[in-house]
């Protein structure tokens, strides 16, 4: 949504109302109103985001989804960074009056309290707080501010039920899948209704016995969109109180909508609804009854990410800080080091139990560096801000990425806090009892795959290979070339899906240059030509090496499942496709799921 005329003759209007005030209260009134006018304007376009993903989705140009998803998770930066540069111009006070902010932010408060999502614009503000205060590298307390309370009661028009038993039936089916409203048709809805009720009968039969009857089906009643499809999202509740996650996957081609798989387990939700993937777009305001919705689900997934998952990355980024906090006050675990192998840019760490794993990005590159040149710490950053903002296709894991944050120092490790101050001195700092991080990356912690190959047994590791290198077709598909391609730069879910985790090696496919030595002959002397070339080279058939997966007999079922990433024609096929604009589709969910034969 672009801004109009009128927006640009309001915000002068504001301006001219913040110098021209006569009083501080005067200040206060005209600077809260500009705030909240700037956040309606954001929040009215991030909403609908939601509206222009299921007309892409209607009108099969997956191309339209995926520079949206992009656009929206711009959307909030842009904002309150252009809000704070005009806001600091402004002030007739010192910008960086920490007291004449807090009256302003009170007067705010007073204008958003009674909202809905007076959580997310009381974020926004401080936001703008940050960024005026930022270039002064002054901490800002991420975690402790105010607590909102939210009524969660789920009401009919935001849970969609449906009294069913002691099994499903075909118009339950199809009742299930009108959630989403489509203009589009469907290519057979009676067909694919008859199929999934089927397939679900026979899943509840099988895993919870005849006997157990379906006490109703819980939807959440809006459209999941991404990339290329919708999600409808629901629960089957039992008479025994048990729950079964129901989602169902819809694509949309020539011959129209149709279900594409059948989710059914709390695995299945996890890796949908993982932050590996780009943010869902859901067709619903109500963010915290979804947040809880989700929660229902998958109870193990921390719930600030349940936000981010569904786009509400800043609220989430709140969330996760004060997760972290209850982690270590609950559990009085300090942080460590991250067990595994020692980043040679990144230094990470976490608690023992915690569900998070942190890092900073050191100073210089430890001597076991592989690379010529290193580009720096905001080089580093800036790649791991870029995972954050693309289709992470689920094999790359998300970043939040804090600043000016400020943690207790009793929460370290001596030993770490050393590290930390040496290696990292240019980012952490001591500040009285804190420990001051000019930047923090938090992640879902997960864990390394050489860690995880040597205690797992051999189906699992059998089945983590081979999701290795789904990981790295995914990631390919979505322009991303790790050309670091050890093993030990990839991490293990408790779901046995794996993820690049560690980006300073990244680049963009469409920028390596494919080469081969598969056409020299043996004994060749020559030095071949590609050496000479500039930029990243890739030689498709030097990956299984360059993975560092001591079993052979690991390697060999890596060679059978992905054989065709030992050759040239694999990366030329995906980078032509991505020269051309084109939306490489990737696996989303396992082929067991699919309703119908691949």
């Amino acid at each position: 949504m672009a801004v109009n005329n009128a927006n640009l003759e309001l915000t002068d209007d504001f301006v001219m109302a913040v110098m021209n005030a006569t009083s501080d209260s005067g200040v206060y009134e005209a600077c809260a109103r500009w705030v909240l006018f700037e956040f309606d304007k954001y929040y009215m376009e991030f909403r609908a985001v939601a509206t222009v993903a299921k007309l892409a989705f209607e009108q099969r140009n997956p191309a339209l989804s995926v520079s949206i998803s992009k656009k929206r998770l711009s959307l909030y930066s842009l904002s309150m960074r252009k809000l704070g540069g005009r806001l600091k111009g402004a002030l007739p006070f010192d910008a960086e009056d920490q007291t004449l902010w807090d009256k302003l932010e009170g007067r705010y408060w007073e204008l958003i309290r009674h909202r809905y999502e007076a959580d997310l614009a009381l974020a926004y503000i401080h936001s703008v707080r940050r960024s005026i205060l930022r270039s002064e590298w002054k901490p800002v307390d991420y975690s402790f501010g105010r607590s909102i309370e939210t009524d969660t009661t789920l009401s009919a028009n935001i849970i969609k039920t449906i009294s069913s038993g002691p099994r499903l039936t075909l118009d339950d089916m199809i009742e299930m899948l009108s959630v989403p409203g489509f203009s589009a048709p469907f290519r057979n809805l009676e067909e694919d209704g008859a199929l999934c009720r089927d397939r679900l009968n026979g899943l509840l039969d099988s895993s919870y016995g005849v006997d157990k009857g379906i006490a109703r089906v819980d939807l959440f009643n809006a459209g999941f969109y991404r990339n290329r499809g919708v999600y409808v999202v629901g629960r089957v509740v039992l008479d025994c109180g048990k729950l079964m996650p129901l989602i169902l996957a819809l694509l949309n081609d020539e011959s129209g909508v149709y279900v594409d798989a059948v989710l059914h387990t709390v695995d299945d939700a996890h890796n949908l609804f993982s932050s590996t993937l780009a943010n869902f777009h859901v067709t619903t305001p109500y963010y915290h009854e979804l947040a809880d919705f989700l929660h229902t689900l998958m109870p193990e997934r921390p719930i600030g990410l349940h936000y981010t998952t569904i786009g509400y990355n800043h609220f989430g980024k709140v969330a996760v800080m004060n997760e972290l906090k209850d982690e270590v006050t609950a559990t009085g675990e300090v942080f460590e080091s991250s067990p595994g192998y020692k980043g040679t840019v990144a230094i990470g760490f976490s608690t023992p139990s915690s569900a998070f794993n942190l890092k900073i990005i050191r100073n210089k590159p430890t001597d076991d560096y592989k690379w010529d040149t290193f580009d720096g710490v905001d080089a580093v950053l800036k790649k791991y801000t870029r995972v954050h903002d693309i289709n992470r296709t689920g094999s790359m894991l998300d970043n939040i990425i804090y600043y000016n944050v400020k943690l207790d120092k009793d929460w370290f490790d001596v030993s770490l806090l050393e590290e930390l101050l040496d290696a990292g001195s240019d980012c952490v700092s001591e500040q009285g009892g804190a420990v001051v991080f000019k930047h923090l990356i938090v992640q879902v912690r997960m864990i390394p795959l050489p860690l995880f190959l040597e205690s797992a047994s051999p189906e699992d590791a059998k089945t983590a290979i081979v999701n290795l290198g789904y990981c790295i077709k995914n990631n390919i598909a979505a322009n991303i070339f790790n050309k670091d391609l050890d093993a030990r730069n990839y991490g293990v879910s408790r779901y046995l899906k794996v993820y690049l985790f560690d980006y300073d090696a990244l680049e963009d496919l469409i920028d390596v240059k494919i080469r081969t030595n598969l056409d020299r002959f043996y004994g060749e002397e020559d030095v071949p030509e590609w050496f000479f070339e500039d930029g990243v080279v890739i030689l498709p058939e030097e990956i299984e090496s360059g993975l560092r997966i001591p079993d052979r007999g690991l390697t060999k079922v890596f060679r059978q499942h992905h054989g065709d990433l030992l050759t040239p024609g694999y990366w030329e096929r995906i980078q032509n496709a991505l020269m051309k604009s084109a939306v490489p589709s990737v696996r989303v969910y396992p082929e067991d799921r699919l309703l119908r034969n691949a």
